[in-house]
C-alpha cells in the first residue's frame, strides 16, 4: 500500500478515536479490523471497501491489528463505545474474538465477517472463500499434477500459519484431496511462518534444508508464498522443486512464468471488501442480507496467468 493511502487510513483511526459525534449525522459511519497491512491481500480488501463506501457515501475507517489477536478484541470494543453503524472483520483468531462481537451484536452494531469464518458467532453474515473446498480444489489439483507430471509421486513440505483458522483449514482440505488422489504424497514437516513474510522466509529455507531431497512446497497464504517463493529463489531450487500455493504475487507471476510455481489459488479479495460494505449498507437501510455469501477462486496457472497480470503493473 502507498504510504500516503496508510497515511489516509491512520489520520481517519484518528479521527474516529477523538469522537464520532462530529460525523456527518445522516453518513454511515463503518469500521473495518483488519489482520494487517503488509500483505496485498487485505490492502486489496481495503481498496474494494473503501471504493464501496466512497460510491454509498458512506465514512469507513480502518483498524490495522498488526497481526496481534487481542488488539481485534480491543478494536472492536472501542467502535462500539464510539457507536459505529457496523464492523466488518478479517479475524486472526476466530474463537476469541466471539465474545467481541456478541458484545456488537447486543449493541445494535451488525458484524458482518469477511475471509475468516467464526464458528457459531453472533456475525449476521460471513463473505469470503469456503476455504476447506477450495484447499481440496488444489489438492485435487495437486495430486493430478504428481501423478502426471512427476512419475505419480511427491514429497511435499507446508509453509502456513498455525495461529490462522483459515490457513489451516486450507492446509486440511489440501492434505485430504493430495491423499485420495491417484499420486503417492509424502507429507513432510509443516512450519509456522506466522502470516509475515519475513518470518515465512526463514522458516521456508530451514524447512528446505531439513529436507533436501524435498519434491513440492504448499504455501496456505500471501505472505508464505512470498516466503515459499525466495527460499526457493535464495537456495537456487528452481529446477527441483515445485510450488504450489495462495495469492498471487509479482514474484508468484514471474515463478509461474518460469515454470516452477506451477498453480496458485486467486481469490478476489475486493469483491470481498465491496460486499461487506454492500452488505452493511443494506442492513442500515432495513433489509436483510444471506448468512453466507460466497465469493469464487481461480486456480491460476501458466495457462490463465495472463489474466491476472494486470494486478501488477
Amino acid at each position: 500500500m502507498l504510504p500516503s493511502r496508510r497515511l489516509a487510513y491512520h489520520a481517519a483511526a484518528v479521527s474516529l478515536a477523538m469522537g464520532l459525534g462530529a460525523a456527518s449525522a445522516h453518513a454511515e459511519t463503518f469500521a473495518l479490523v483488519t489482520i494487517n497491512q503488509q500483505a496485498l491481500f487485505f490492502n486489496q480488501i481495503n481498496d474494494g471497501a473503501q471504493a464501496a463506501a466512497d460510491a454509498a457515501g458512506a465514512d469507513l475507517v480502518i483498524f490495522d491489528a498488526n497481526n496481534v489477536p487481542s488488539a481485534q478484541n480491543t478494536a472492536i470494543e472501542n467502535y462500539i463505545t464510539q457507536k459505529v453503524d457496523g464492523i466488518i472483520l478479517v479475524a486472526i483468531d476466530v474463537n476469541g474474538v466471539k465474545p467481541a462481537i456478541t458484545e456488537a451484536k447486543e449493541a445494535g452494531i451488525p458484524v458482518v465477517a469477511i475471509d475468516a469464518q467464526i464458528p457459531d458467532g453472533d456475525n449476521v453474515s460471513f463473505i469470503g472463500v469456503d476455504n476447506t473446498a477450495a484447499g481440496e480444489e488444489i489438492g485435487k489439483f495437486y495430486a493430478d499434477y504428481v501423478a502426471s507430471e512427476m512419475d505419480g509421486e511427491a514429497t511435499v513440505g507446508v509453509v502456513g500459519a498455525l495461529n490462522s483458522f483459515i490457513q489451516n483449514q486450507r492446509l486440511d482440505g489440501f492434505k485430504a484431496a493430495a491423499k485420495a488422489g491417484d499420486a503417492e504424497v509424502t507429507f513432510l514437516d509443516t512450519v509456522d511462518g506466522r502470516n509475515i513474510q519475513d518470518v515465512a522466509l526463514g522458516a521456508a529455507e530451514n524447512l528446505m534444508t531439513a529436507n533436501p531431497t524435498m519434491k513440492t512446497l504448499y504455501a496456505t497464504g500471501e505472505p508464505a508464498l512470498i516466503g515459499a517463493v525466495s527460499a526457493v529463489e535464495s537456495q537456487g531450487r528452481q529446477d527441483d522443486i515445485k510450488v504450489f500455493g495462495w495469492d498471487l504475487t509479482e514474484q508468484a507471476v514471474k515463478g509461474i512464468d518460469e515454470g516452477w510455481v506451477v498453480a496458485v489459488v486467486q481469490q478476489d479479495p475486493a469483491a470481498e471488501g465491496k460486499a461487506a460494505v454492500e452488505a452493511l449498507m443494506t442492513l442500515s437501510g432495513g433489509g436483510s442480507v444471506e448468512p453466507i455469501i460466497n465469493i469464487p477462486v481461480t486456480i491460476v496457472t501458466k495457462d490463465n496467468v495472463d489474466d491476472f497480470r494486470g494486478m501488477f503493473q
